[in-house]
């Protein structure tokens, strides 16, 4: 069966995402987030090593952090996801709300909690107190970048193992996405002018 043609409104989308990805800015180009991910996966080891910790990927940005990172730790771990949101669609976060709650019990768990970014970090925050509550033995957060700011919604919040730190600007690729695309990026870019 031949393939539909693009619609006029898609194939208008397509050329600005591809012209989007052609103009952006490269903040750390794919070697060095590759680094960054080594240096991680070493400090990981050294402190959860032999303590057979659970991972938790938090959907959608994680994944890609989460896979390159997993491959890189040669101790035994479990392996889930979670996906909470605070949005729920508005522009104002509010209570934590799962669209899809961790199936792997944390109680009395070396539990990380990995993400693609630590931005302003409310809803890491709450995703941390739910572990708390949970019974988790200890819980760590692995984020790939940090974006240096004062406007974390915990003051002092960071993150346990963080591999780069990135100016203020909306940045997209290695798990973080623009509007919904390039999150398949080889790197963190952003959009030229944001």
């Amino acid at each position: 069966m031949p393939d539909k043609p693009l619609s006029h409104d898609h194939e208008r989308h397509y050329l600005d995402m591809r012209t989007l990805m052609e103009q952006a800015d490269c903040l750390v180009p794919q070697a060095a987030v590759e680094t960054a991910l080594d240096r991680m996966a070493e400090e990981i080891t050294a402190k959860l090593g032999d303590k057979l910790p659970v991972f938790y990927c938090v959907m959608n940005g994680g994944l890609i952090t989460t896979g390159h990172l997993l491959t890189r730790l040669g101790f035994p771990l479990e392996v889930d996801y979670l996906h909470a949101t605070r949005y729920r669609g508005g522009l104002r976060g509010g209570e934590l709300f799962w669209r899809v709650s961790p199936e792997v019990p944390m109680a009395g768990r070396h539990v990380v909690i990995v993400d693609d970014i630590l931005d302003e970090g409310a809803t890491l925050a709450a995703i941390l107190e739910y572990c708390k509550e949970a019974g988790a033995k200890s819980v760590s957060t692995a984020v790939l970048v940090d974006k240096r700011h004062n406007r974390k919604a915990v003051p002092g919040l960071k993150a346990d193992f963080c591999s780069l730190d990135v100016e203020d600007r909306y940045v997209f690729g290695f798990g973080m996405d623009y509007k919904g695309y390039w999150r398949n990026a080889p790197g963190i870019f952003a959009p030229k002018g944001l």
